[in-house]
């Protein structure tokens, strides 16, 4: 496939230097993209340039995934106010490892010709002395140079460290780097990293013009390439990656539970659609094509957002991971029974009643109860029912249930209910819930 053609399509291609579709349509080219290690996963936003990557190999590319052991430690000012703290380097190698991870989900690194690398800028870094740097890279880029990116311009009224203003030279230094030692000819990245991209375009092709003797030599540019794609934004103008409560939607199923991550998802605005199916799916042109179609004849039937969760959560978290995410889903609606609830993990169970009222007892207290009517009237503290009569006539009249199952003995004894993950019991008043949990 062409892959300048396939992002067009997608809306994924923003800027690219000229020849940059000359030299992908002659050859099988090597281009990569860098991710810092600031946090310990990846997040949405990072996810879109992933599937960059991945579009680039499934077209034939070989690609880098660089991961700035080196540039982590500085911090990228690009669409910043303010100068990031500083990681420690334990933090910095247990951020890598996290998204070395993650990123063998996305791309294949045992196909042949074209398989994946990662590479870890620290590794050519850490051979490098102030003084070579200055001479090896610094001399050849000026200081108007440097101040006209925007990633600088935009601090200069705050003010900008000259480690911050330092960091195009370092992530210049990892393209002419790669260049030279591993033939990449592309770097990608989002719109924010043109200015710093181009650095690297740029720092090559001077490096290069001078060891050949050939300042002048236009040509000489067109060796490197640079290509942007856009920043994902939504309807309402914010930037993809964050819940409506404000917080991350991370890639790392210990920060942001698969469930959750399906219902961020399943819950995307129906003008987002186009956009998100492009960017974040596999679905061919026509797939999309048809599921717009369909989930324009029906839209309160959400087609287009249930495509959309289960593309990204299955190969985020696995097909396993999706299939719970969508019981969940049953339970959360009303829709799940005895055997969805025991299908859960305890993980999805907890992300799936986030927030629920919930009750711990003892393991002797639940020992104590001789039956149901004692357990949702005396244990809880009468949080569920505030009398033992009241949750009687509950049961008489067929408003409560446990586990989704419908409890019509107040008498029962507690060794017919089978508990969830052995020490959860879901307890249903009318359409609202309660946990009750056993502590062992």
């Amino acid at each position: 496939m062409n892959f300048i053609e396939e992002l067009r399509w997608r809306g994924m291609l923003h800027d690219a230097m000229p020849g940059t579709e000359e030299q992908l349509n002659k050859e099988m080219t090597a281009g990569y993209i860098g991710f810092d290690p600031t946090a310990k996963s990846l997040h949405i936003g990072n996810l879109a340039t992933i599937m960059v990557l991945k579009h680039f190999q499934l077209a034939g590319h070989k690609p880098y995934a660089l991961v700035g052991g080196a540039t982590g430690m500085v911090g990228d000012p690009s669409g910043k106010s303010a100068e990031r703290q500083f990681l420690s380097e334990e933090t910095l190698k247990a951020n890598q490892e996290g998204i070395r991870n993650q990123l063998v989900k996305f791309l294949d690194f045992d196909c042949g010709e074209n398989s994946a690398e990662m590479v870890n800028n620290y590794d050519w870094f850490k051979e490098i002395g102030f003084l070579e740097f200055l001479r090896e890279v610094g001399k050849y880029l000026t200081v108007n140079y440097m101040m006209s990116k925007d990633s600088v311009k935009n601090r200069l009224a705050t003010g900008i460290s000259f480690t911050e203003f330092s960091y195009q030279l370092l992530q210049g230094y990892d393209f002419y780097w790669l260049y030279k030692n591993k033939n990449v000819r592309l770097q990608m990245g989002g719109s924010d990293q043109w200015g710093n991209i181009t650095t690297g375009t740029e720092l090559i092709r001077r490096k290069e013009s001078a060891i050949v003797g050939e300042v002048e030599d236009e040509s000489l540019s067109y060796k490197a390439f640079a290509l942007t794609t856009p920043l994902v934004t939504k309807a309402d103008g914010t930037k993809m990656g964050k819940s409506a409560g404000g917080e991350t939607i991370w890639l790392d199923a210990n920060l942001t539970s698969p469930y959750q991550f399906y219902q961020y998802w399943l819950g995307q605005d129906d003008r987002d659609l186009p956009k998100l199916l492009r960017v974040f799916t596999l679905y061919s042109r026509a797939e999309i094509e048809s599921i717009e179609a369909q989930h324009a004849e029906a839209p309160h039937l959400r087609i287009g957002q249930k495509a959309l969760a289960k593309d990204v959560t299955s190969r985020v978290h696995g097909e396993e991971q999706y299939e719970l995410a969508v019981k969940a889903s049953e339970v959360l609606f009303g829709k799940g029974t005895l055997e969805t609830l025991q299908s859960l993990d305890e993980a999805t169970f907890t992300s799936v009643f986030d927030g629920v009222p919930t009750t711990e007892i003892s393991k002797e207290t639940w020992d104590s109860c001789t039956n149901v009517l004692d357990l949702v009237s005396v244990v809880t503290n009468n949080e569920i029912y505030p009398s033992k009569g009241e949750a009687r006539r509950a049961i008489q009249g067929n408003g409560l249930s446990i586990n989704k199952v419908k409890i019509t003995d107040e008498k029962l004894a507690l060794s017919e209910l089978q508990l969830l993950q052995g020490k959860y019991l879901l307890v249903g008043k009318g359409k609202k819930n309660h946990i009750v949990k056993i502590l062992y």
